[in-house]
């Protein structure tokens, strides 16, 4: 559950930064360049955030006593009004009169990418755990 509720946000967010990337491109392209590298340090610095929750998290999870979990477990109220902050802020900014496409060409790519990067490192984190399981039986 953890790798779709980042991942399926990160490919749509990622989507919605390319459509505006390649918008940015047809009116202004010598920008492209600069949204690119915004994009990456976007990439970076919300990986590195991320990488934080996918670790706690795990732990989290894999704390838990009982072997089938809540669909619901995975968050702790911190973390759910954190997820809750951040679409509300996300669909907040697809309202603003005026937003430059710019904004969401540099900013939504690296910010997708990063969410994607987290949904790969939960999936990697339960394919981890259940070799770990099949070795002790």
């Amino acid at each position: 559950m953890q790798v779709l509720c980042w991942l399926g946000p990160g490919v749509k967010i990622f989507i919605t930064g390319l459509k505006a990337l390649q918008q940015v491109q047809q009116t202004a392209p010598q920008r492209v360049w600069w949204l690119v590298l915004i994009a990456l340090a976007v990439v970076v610095s919300f990986s590195l955030m991320f990488n934080n929750f996918v670790k706690r998290y795990t732990n989290r999870i894999l704390s838990f006593p009982e072997r089938k979990k809540s669909l619901f477990a995975f968050f702790d109220l911190r973390g759910y009004i954190l997820i809750f902050f951040m679409m509300g802020v996300g669909i907040s900014l697809k309202f603003i009169p005026g937003m430059p496409a710019e904004f969401f060409a540099g900013f939504y790519p690296g910010l997708g990418m990063a969410l994607i990067i987290a949904g790969i490192r939960y999936f990697v984190s339960w394919l981890k755990t259940l070799a770990a399981n099949k070795s002790r039986y």
